[in-house]
């Protein structure tokens, strides 16, 4: 049966860098993981099945917030060949994702234009991390920041964590989603 694959954006955190291969060994397959929309629908497998995906935990009053411009825009560019970026909202830095659901979905929709799914609102510290970001942090560092990015090949597992400060349209980001998308589905 083939695996379902995740490439996540997950925008997470403002501090330094983290080793991506350390953390891609460290990771477990986040394949099975079952994720929710923004809206509270499920997210189909199907839309990620063979796929990369960008993993970044997001935030509307951040000073990373307008790296949403620049993940629709690698969004546009990339998801022929295959990259879903996924929009995380994450309320645990600074209290910058503290509305609702629809707020969330009608800022990033009328301010930045996004387009590429939204899940519902996480916890990517503490007790209560969701199991998404379980499986993405493993045993490596927390989230320090809004906007830390994890790129997931095609096969479910991490090839890349990235900080905050790391952009859209960096090219350490691009050679980690191209070695993602090589990998095929």
């Amino acid at each position: 049966m083939k695996r379902s694959a995740i490439f996540l954006v997950l925008a997470l955190g403002c501090a330094g860098a983290h080793t991506p291969e350390a953390t891609a060994k460290e990771t477990a397959v986040l394949s099975d993981l079952p994720l929710t929309r923004l809206d509270g629908s499920v997210l189909p497998k199907t839309e990620l099945a063979g796929k990369a995906v960008l993993f970044v935990n997001v935030a509307s009053a951040c000073g990373y917030t307008r790296q949403y411009e620049g993940l629709q825009a690698l969004y546009e560019a990339r998801k022929a060949d295959g990259l879903v970026v996924v929009g995380v909202p994450c309320n645990q830095f600074g209290g910058q994702e503290p509305g609702s659901p629809a707020e969330i979905a009608t800022f990033c929709k009328t301010t930045f234009g996004v387009s590429f799914p939204l899940l519902e609102k996480q916890e990517v510290n503490g007790e209560k991390r969701s199991p998404l970001y379980q499986s993405l942090v493993g045993s490596g560092d927390d989230i320090r920041w809004n906007f830390e990015k994890f790129v997931v090949g095609a096969d479910g597992a991490v090839v890349a964590r990235f900080p905050s400060s790391t952009k859209p349209d960096s090219s350490e980001l691009a050679a980690a989603i191209d070695k993602a998308l090589a990998q095929g589905g």
